[in-house]
């Protein structure tokens, strides 16, 4: 693909066009919203006790698309993946609304204005902060300097989030392998590091972790909740890596271009970024710090105050990332909006699609999915459960559902959580050991597939423009994390779960 290198005016401009999604969505709302609405709402929990399985057909049909349409049509996949992820969309949302009215209205709305929206905004301001900064130098992709850059990004990605990480990072790590004949591996593992396990440690670092700590769970007892979990983990891939790569490396045919015009070791541009991306991390601590109240737009649909006010400010971040940021930073990152689109436009098919597997998950023992439910009693249980379904599903509702279902297996209310995660008396054992396999299944296991957690997509189309041919969907599961993540998390197990 050819770059389009943008400029600032450039930027702005093609974020004015509306996407295809949403434009049928909204006209699809006005059609159907008026109706809906004037049916009344309903009971999300009664809602997800009565739905079939058969409601996650659309679901599974956008996940297939997204597997095997770029292997057979990849053409058509590349032109029309927005039209195809509104088409599963609408596919369920009209006999949804048609069938359950006022109350399926009301579920996509709190989706989209709680989860999507939100998701898609964080995303898009980490996004455009970090490709305003340019890690320059004469870096070259050997074993040991891919390896570092691995365990700087694993670091980082705890602070900054995974989606910040993997931006600042992602770009220098392919200019660093791009004179390679064979690199996909060291994009593969910077999937699994630092787009995802390395977020483990606080709740800034992946969302599910954000959720918890906005129900209870104190900002450092993740720090030190999973900390060994994460050390464990993190140093056997490191090592794995470095091993794979040492391999590959003996075997190249390829020598390492001299770079002209570049300081010797290493350099950083756009540094004035570092204050828009501290507003970022600033803005997420802020929304769940305080309690400024609620717009009630709906029965069961309601919008914090200070939630509206961060996405404010990170919007506002991101336009003075654009605006003063120096244009040919962003130009020697070969910046580019399609990462970012394409992860809004299929994510956008995902969420809406998603609602019915998040409901019958949440309704517990009364749902469609009661057997997985009931049997999840147990660390092990928590941590594989979670974990399974976190790469494939959203990872925070996924959480959230399991970590209501411990404090409902234990007859405790969410606000003893911080009591119950403390070390005093009424410090709960059980309920620690639960959360941690919770935490740990959810961050650990996205890196199992491409959908397993936002950065995974964008770091994957950032790969692809710099010329990597990344695997399939289907071919990163067998190839990469099936055989590699999968034995680990087993080991994982047995030394902590069991």
């Amino acid at each position: 693909m050819t770059h389009e290198f943008v400029q600032n005016k450039t930027c702005l401009d093609r974020f004015k066009r509306p996407s295809i999604f949403l434009a049928l969505t909204f006209l699809f709302l006005a059609v159907f919203a008026p109706a809906a609405l004037a049916s009344g709402g309903g009971d999300g929990e009664e809602l997800g006790a009565s739905l079939s399985l058969l409601w996650v057909i659309p679901f599974a049909g956008i996940l297939l698309c997204i597997a095997v349409m770029p292997l057979v049509a990849p053409k058509a996949w590349h032109h029309h993946f927005p039209k195809i992820s509104a088409g599963w969309a609408l596919l369920f949302a009209v006999p949804f609304i048609i069938a359950h009215q006022g109350v399926a209205l009301e579920e996509i709305l709190h989706i989209y204005l709680i989860d999507y929206i939100p998701f898609i905004i964080l995303l898009w301001a980490l996004y455009t902060v970090s490709g305003g900064i340019y890690v320059g130098g004469s870096l070259k992709g050997s074993p040991v300097v891919n390896t570092v850059m691995l365990l700087i990004g694993t670091l980082l990605a705890s602070w900054i989030g995974t989606t910040g990480a993997a931006m600042v990072l992602i770009r220098p790590l392919l200019r660093a392998n791009a004179w390679r004949e064979r690199n996909v591996h060291v994009v593969v593992f910077f999937i699994f590091l630092v787009a995802n396990i390395g977020g483990s440690l606080t709740p800034l670092g992946d969302p599910p972790l954000f959720l918890g700590f906005l129900h209870g769970v104190p900002f450092f007892w993740v720090t030190t909740g999973i900390l060994v979990h994460w050390g464990f983990v993190s140093i056997i891939l490191l090592v794995v890596f470095f091993v794979v790569d040492s391999i590959i490396m003996k075997k190249e045919k390829n020598t390492p271009p001299v770079i002209d015009g570049e300081a010797s070791g290493v350099s950083l541009h756009g540094l004035t970024n570092l204050i828009f991306l501290g507003g970022v991390i600033g803005g997420v601590l802020f929304s769940g710090s305080v309690d400024l109240g609620e717009i009630h737009l709906t029965g069961h649909v309601h919008v914090a105050y200070q939630n509206l006010i961060r996405d404010g400010f990170l919007i506002i971040m991101g336009l003075c990332s654009l605006k003063l940021t120096t244009r040919k930073w962003r130009e020697k990152n070969e910046f580019t909006w399609f990462p970012i689109k394409e992860v809004a436009y299929l994510f956008a098919g995902i969420f809406m699609t998603i609602i019915p597997a998040l409901k019958i998950l949440q309704a517990g023992s009364d749902g469609a999915l009661a057997g997985l439910v009931e049997v999840v009693k147990e660390p092990v249980h928590y941590f594989w459960v979670t974990g399974i379904l976190s790469s494939f599903l959203d990872n925070a509702p996924t959480y959230l559902t399991f970590f209501n279902t411990a404090l409902g297996t234990l007859g405790q209310p969410e606000s003893a959580v911080p009591a119950m995660l403390g070390g005093g008396d009424g410090a709960n054992p059980t309920f620690v050991s639960y959360l941690t396999a919770i935490s740990a299944g959810a961050v650990f296991m996205g890196a199992n597939t491409y959908i397993g957690n936002a950065p995974n997509f964008m770091v994957k189309s950032i790969a692809e423009e710099s010329g990597v041919a990344m695997p399939s969907f289907f071919g990163y599961m067998v190839k990469y994390s099936v055989p590699i993540l999968v034995p680990v998390f087993i080991i994982t197990t047995l030394v902590f779960f069991l």
